[in-house]
């Protein structure tokens, strides 16, 4: 059975694919004695953790402890469970980062008590009795973003329109490579009821890609802003955090020091 992504909801990345546009690195300010120093990065639905690399490189850099979680992506419970472990494994206050399903891992399992901030990443933030699904009522279907749902419950995004309607701004060959590589999810966790939303008792900051195929902008747009965050747009598509590694680790980097001054 297949379906147009906006009746559900997907995400993510699998591989970091190549930056379109120069990165040209400016370096950082040394961080503060007293700086948020632990990054924890969900991914989204049908990927793994390996489309954070180049995210993960510019924070290492700037001297950052990141930690990349694996979702089982098998349920809500079984994501936020993973999630969990890490950040019980970090030495202190940590940024909590997700990327599209990703969002909504975070949105529930934030309310750990090392949380301090969290980054939203083209992400979506159900709020506590709210389903991911229920995001996209109201808003624009986006036809170019298929997933093909197999007999057992678990789907995978349409191979052929994988590149136009996930990561039109990655080659070809990046492109095809992420589309091969996918991770099924279980659909049926797109369903599923959050019982807490972290952001509404802690700092927010949004990272949305202005051409963004798999969510209506303006449902990205509305999602930042009911939950207050801090919002930077870049044009790239639904896979900006492989694409556009660089934007994104400023926004963590962002979010990390205003974090320790408590915004």
């Amino acid at each position: 059975m297949r379906f147009a992504f906006p009746t559900l909801l997907v995400s993510a990345l699998s591989l970091a694919a190549a930056t379109a546009t120069a990165d040209t690195r400016t370096p950082a300010a040394p961080l503060p004695a007293d700086a948020v120093r632990n990054i924890v990065l969900v991914h989204g639905a049908f990927v793994d953790g390996a489309g954070w690399r180049g995210v993960y490189d510019r924070l290492v850099e700037r001297g950052y402890r990141v930690s990349i979680v694996q979702n089982p992506l098998t349920s809500l419970a079984a994501d936020v469970a993973a999630t969990t472990r890490v950040l019980d494994r970090q030495d202190g206050p940590t940024v909590l980062v997700g990327h599209s399903w990703g969002g909504t891992v975070i949105t529930e399992a934030g309310m750990h008590d090392k949380v301090v901030g969290l980054v939203y990443v083209s992400a979506l933030s159900p709020d506590a009795g709210e389903t991911t699904a229920q995001q996209y009522e109201g808003f624009v279907p986006q036809p170019e973003f298929v997933i093909d749902t197999r007999p057992d419950g678990y789907g995978f995004l349409d191979r052929d329109g994988f590149k136009a309607g996930f990561a039109h701004d990655a080659s070809d060959a990046d492109a095809a490579f992420m589309a091969d590589a996918q991770v099924p999810i279980n659909m049926s966790a797109f369903a599923t009821p959050l019982q807490h939303a972290a952001w509404r008792s802690k700092p927010s900051w949004a990272v949305i890609a202005t051409e963004d195929k798999a969510f209506d902008q303006a449902m990205l747009q509305h999602m930042a802003k009911r939950i207050g965050a801090e919002v930077t747009n870049v044009s790239a598509s639904h896979a900006l955090y492989a694409t556009q590694p660089l934007v994104v680790a400023d926004v963590i980097d962002r979010a990390a020091r205003q974090a320790a001054n408590g915004r």
